[in-house]
């Protein structure tokens, strides 16, 4: 995922921005996602944002991976990829600002994009029902590990193994495998077919 810069130049970064609530892993996601990419030799930067930390309140998190040293340090403005990891967020103010218009963005959802009022969005719109599998893997509604799965898969920005090391790096024992695992759903339903076909026949991924 790369595209010309301001200066003609050919940019080599990729920007991501995280929103979610809190209790959802929103700052983790970031963290995993640039752990990974270090994990493979490409710069990266994880950027919390710092606000109300308590469960259900708006939280979001900022990632940058890049070939080259980065030299930015403010939040992200103009992503590349946006991963919404609520899909109630979606109407708040300021959540899809700057998504670039051959972007990404990345909705936790069992519904399709134009049931959530995106279908026409100029950016790539994938909806994937992270909550639902994140709960019958660990029991409980963690869909970052899923989502960040199905953003490897649907961008190569890092890859499916890379973010599998960073998650066991992070969670160790039976939670780490449970959550590895989640990944490797999240890459099968960006990557399987076009319309994310699982292997039961039912479309879980769905594009708009």
């Amino acid at each position: 995922m790369t595209a010309a810069g301001a200066d003609g130049r050919r940019r080599t970064a990729v920007e991501v921005r995280f929103h979610g609530r809190g209790g959802q892993g929103v700052v983790t996601a970031a963290e995993l996602l640039s752990t990974a990419a270090f994990n493979q030799g490409r710069s990266a930067q994880a950027i919390p944002s710092f606000g109300s930390e308590r469960t259900g309140a708006p939280v979001l998190s900022f990632c940058r991976v890049d070939d080259r040293p980065i030299r930015s340090h403010d939040p992200v403005t103009t992503p590349d990829a946006v991963v919404v990891q609520d899909p109630t967020m979606l109407h708040l103010p300021g959540i899809l600002d700057g998504l670039r218009p051959d972007g990404l963005l990345l909705v936790n959802s069992t519904r399709a994009p134009g049931e959530l009022g995106l279908e026409g969005h100029q950016a790539r719109v994938v909806t994937v029902p992270a909550t639902d599998l994140s709960r019958e893997r660990l029991g409980r509604p963690l869909p970052n590990t899923l989502l960040l799965g199905a953003l490897a898969g649907l961008t190569g920005v890092v890859s499916l193994e890379a973010v599998q090391e960073a998650i066991r790096a992070r969670f160790r024992g039976a939670a780490g495998e449970q959550n590895a695992a989640l990944a490797a759903d999240g890459y099968r339903l960006a990557t399987e077919s076009p319309a994310g076909a699982t292997a039961e026949g039912d479309s879980r991924a769905q594009a708009g």
